[in-house]
């Protein structure tokens, strides 16, 4: 079994909670992950598609909030693509299963928004079918750290994903 898994990361929660859903699948198959601002990795064959995103703003990043984020940690740089650029580059004829997570704050996703919400949304909108409902894991602040037990809920849901998607049963 093929998988794939692609974030996109300001802080490094998102990269350590994608990186934590790849250990878990690796037990059912070869994982590759990639961060949105590598190449676009072919996605023929794949048996499951993972991508993950940081909320920003009440949902997708934008050039003038990764921008932002870079400021916050007085880090120089390019801003890269995003998630959105990244979707936008993704061919309408690959069409594996796809599941989506965010990192965002802990309150009402009415009041701080989701970017797994908007990632699956422009996904099915290019014919690509949820494996899964978007999932959200929660930071402590801006920067963070995740909140504890969020790795531990991201093992979780790798393992449904594994067992709902990757399993020889399913």
């Amino acid at each position: 079994m093929r998988s794939l898994v692609v974030y996109e990361s300001s802080f490094g929660n998102t990269q350590r909670v994608a990186r934590t859903i790849a250990d878990v699948l690796a037990a059912e198959g070869e994982v590759k992950v990639v961060s949105v601002d590598d190449a676009l990795p072919l996605l023929d064959g794949l048996d499951l598609l993972v991508v993950g995103a940081p909320t920003h703003v009440h949902g997708l990043s934008s050039r003038m909030s990764r921008k932002a984020a870079l400021e916050q940690q007085r880090r120089d740089g390019g801003v890269g693509i995003g998630v959105r650029g990244w979707l936008e580059e993704l061919p309408p004829d690959e069409l594996p299963p796809v599941a989506v997570f965010d990192t965002r704050a802990n309150k009402s996703e009415l009041l701080v928004g989701s970017a797994a919400q908007k990632i699956a949304k422009r996904l099915r909108r290019r014919g690509y079918r949820l494996a899964a409902e978007p999932e959200s894991f929660f930071v402590d602040g801006t920067p963070g750290p995740l909140a504890d037990g969020e790795l531990e809920r991201a093992e979780a849901w790798g393992r449904t994903l594994a067992n709902g998607v990757l399993s020889p049963a399913a």
